[in-house]
């Protein structure tokens, strides 16, 4: 399955480019550090694999206070349609958001990283309250299934 280089939301003006992220040094899903790039967590499965959450992750902001591209993710509506595309020839993955919730930041449902069932799109950035020692409190989950599923 081709990697993701780009995801496009065109309602909400996401449009950042992604790379290949693994584990933080303190066991959780590594981020890239510029809040313009999303992070595609590589050992689970890619957009456009038959089963299981392909997840994407991106800062809100930066130290700065800029906003980053997953800032959009607050305005994404069910309905949404998201595109990934991928590396060399592969043709782009449209999705269809279905769902956005907030969770606490240590306790993302198992079903993010899922790697059977259904196949979905998990994008997921920071969410307040924001707390200057521990960062963020509160992760925002935005899933999105295949735009040509039910």
């Amino acid at each position: 399955m081709p990697p993701p280089v780009r995801v496009h939301a065109p309602r909400v003006g996401l449009d950042a480019r992604v790379t290949a992220v693994g584990v933080a040094d303190d066991g959780g899903a590594a981020v890239p550090s510029d809040p313009r790039v999303a992070g595609w967590y590589r050992f689970g499965p890619a957009p456009g694999a038959v089963a299981g959450s392909a997840v994407l992750m991106g800062h809100v902001d930066s130290a700065t206070g800029d906003l980053g591209e997953f800032a959009a993710l607050y305005d994404m509506r069910p309905g949404d349609r998201v595109r990934v595309h991928r590396e060399g020839e592969a043709d782009p993955v449209e999705y269809r958001v279905t769902a956005r919730e907030t969770v606490p930041a240590d306790g993302l449902p198992d079903r993010v990283f899922a790697r059977e069932g259904d196949p979905v799109l998990t994008l997921v950035t920071c969410a307040p309250p924001y707390d200057g020692q521990a960062g963020y409190r509160n992760n925002l989950v935005v899933t999105a299934v295949p735009a040509g599923s039910r």
